[in-house]
């Protein structure tokens, strides 16, 4: 699938594979070549770029809308940190993070309103490492009352497909 598009207003996106962050300006043309999982990668000035799909309507796309309720207090409820969680999808695999058995550990210090979360790769060479890791600081820092989110890549316990929820092993077509 490749569809070339004009950006409808100034975008944030992420190279790949490094992660780095770059502005794409409003009315440039870029050419999707994938949209899988709610993201988008475009081509643009020779890179290839990731836009998150809570940017979709950059696109001229629906943007997709992450909805948590109003916070009662000042803290960082744990149960959003994982709904933000569940809607960071694979880039070759549509399935969630979580679903996929990648998020190891989830910490919230209320105290600096920062959530510490340690998470594999499928594969340690996995060249989407630092991409996915910019997915997850991006989603978890919608969730309200969070103003730092760490994110560490960690391989032990090396992953697994036995670390897959069963749902997950069904989508992917690897449940027996």
């Amino acid at each position: 699938m490749q569809n070339m598009v004009s950006t409808t207003r100034e975008c944030k996106a992420r190279r790949v594979p490094t992660g780095e962050t770059k502005i794409i300006p409003k009315g440039e043309f870029v050419t999707i070549t994938q949209d899988l999982g709610g993201n988008y990668t475009v081509t643009w000035q020779g890179n290839m770029l990731r836009i998150d799909g809570t940017d979709a309507d950059a696109l001229g796309r629906k943007a997709q809308t992450l909805d948590f309720a109003e916070a009662d207090n000042d803290e960082i409820n744990q149960d959003q940190v994982w709904q933000a969680l569940e809607s960071v999808f694979d880039p070759e695999i549509p399935i969630n993070l979580v679903s996929l058995g990648l998020i190891y550990d989830v910490d919230i210090d209320q105290a600096k309103k920062q959530v510490n979360i340690k998470m594999t790769l499928t594969a340690p060479a996995c060249g989407m490492g630092p991409v996915l890791v910019g997915d997850v600081e991006y989603r978890v820092a919608m969730v309200p009352n969070v103003e730092k989110v760490d994110v560490e890549l960690v391989f032990d316990p090396p992953w697994s497909r036995d670390m897959m929820s069963e749902e997950a092993q069904l989508e992917a077509g690897l449940f027996f």
